[in-house]
């Protein structure tokens, strides 16, 4: 249980400082946990609805601040170069990330000009019916995505730090609030990369 407790906060101090420079990329993951853990709660009412929201919202906004917001290049604060984060980076990198977020991009078109799916699933009969499609076929992308990376992580580096990653992924809503509350406040002074005290020292 030790060294699991230690990999998880490795990998999540690593996801911190790695990926997460950026004032406006924080106070995004901060809308982004804040909505996940709304999703999280819808589960046990409407799962599609769930799915919806953490698509469209929670997603969005956490790679959105991602794609546009966060510093890329040579790393100044950890002395290292994007591509090595990108090689070392547990979790979805930019590239796996474009490849998940094309494919859900891609959902709804694919229910629309085949709504049963090649006679998978009954084929939705109004626009609600076809909102209520897209919404489940988004939750098993998620569960799909995470299910797939946890299998590579155990071929490539073992069940322990797949198991890890999985458990951070899931707890990451509870752990942004924490990390990030303060962005909101910190951007409006006008600090648009967090400083990195704890790194650079």
């Amino acid at each position: 249980m030790k060294d699991f407790l230690r990999l998880l906060a490795e990998q999540r101090w690593d996801d911190h400082r790695y990926y997460h420079q950026s004032r406006i990329n924080q106070c995004l993951h901060l809308v982004s946990a804040i909505s996940f853990l709304v999703a999280y709660v819808w589960l046990f009412i409407d799962p599609a609805m769930a799915a919806i929201i953490g698509w469209c919202v929670s997603m969005i906004t956490r790679q959105g601040g991602h794609f546009f917001f966060e510093p890329r290049g040579f790393d100044t604060v950890n002395g290292v170069t994007d591509e090595y984060k990108e090689e070392v980076k547990v979790g979805y990198n930019i590239q796996r990330k474009v490849v998940l977020m094309g494919v859900w991009a891609g959902v709804p078109l694919v229910l629309w000009l085949s709504p049963s799916v090649g006679g998978l699933i009954q084929p939705a009969t109004s626009f609600s019916g076809h909102v209520h499609d897209v919404g489940m076929a988004w939750l098993a992308l998620g569960v799909g995505g995470l299910l797939f990376r946890v299998a590579q992580l155990t071929f490539t580096q073992g069940p322990q730090p797949a198991a890890a990653w999985l458990v951070k992924i899931l707890t990451d809503p509870f752990h942004d609030i924490v990390l990030y509350w303060r962005s909101p406040l910190a951007l409006l002074r006008g600090e648009l990369h967090d400083p990195m005290t704890r790194v650079r020292h």
